[in-house]
């Protein structure tokens, strides 16, 4: 348990500074990811399920999809173990929450975005650490 804690407190620390696509703050600073949205399990020996939960700004939010896409993407290259990840809205905060999620959670669409090269630069805006 206490693994799986400090995982999730790596976890936050890698996707708290994932700056907004409209807005010059960060996520948290905008509180559409929470430590409280973080979930870590352990699912077989160092291999860990990763559960992210966020919170869109506004329940029509049209960056939803883009902005799971960054958690995505900076999760993927940054998190230092072996990991299954899964992204989600928070139930209720959106009008589309389950086709973003399916769309969040699918391989192929998520690598499909990525070959797009404006939302890849968007994208890399928003992940990106400042100097």
């Amino acid at each position: 348990r206490a693994m799986e804690h400090d995982r999730a407190i790596e976890v936050y620390d890698i996707i708290r500074s994932i700056r907004d696509p409209e807005k010059p703050h960060t996520l948290e600073e905008l509180e559409v990811v929470t430590e409280a949205g973080v979930e870590v399990q352990e699912i077989a020996e160092d291999e860990y399920l990763v559960t992210i939960r966020f919170t869109p700004t506004v329940p029509h939010c049209s960056l939803a999809t883009l902005i799971g896409l960054c958690l995505r993407i900076k999760l993927q290259r940054c998190l230092p173990f072996r990991h299954k990840l899964e992204i989600y809205i928070s139930e209720g905060t959106h009008s589309t929450e389950e086709d973003i999620n399916k769309q969040i959670n699918d391989k192929e669409r998520v690598a499909a975005a990525m070959e797009n090269p404006a939302l890849r630069e968007l994208v890399e805006q928003c992940v990106t650490e400042p100097e």
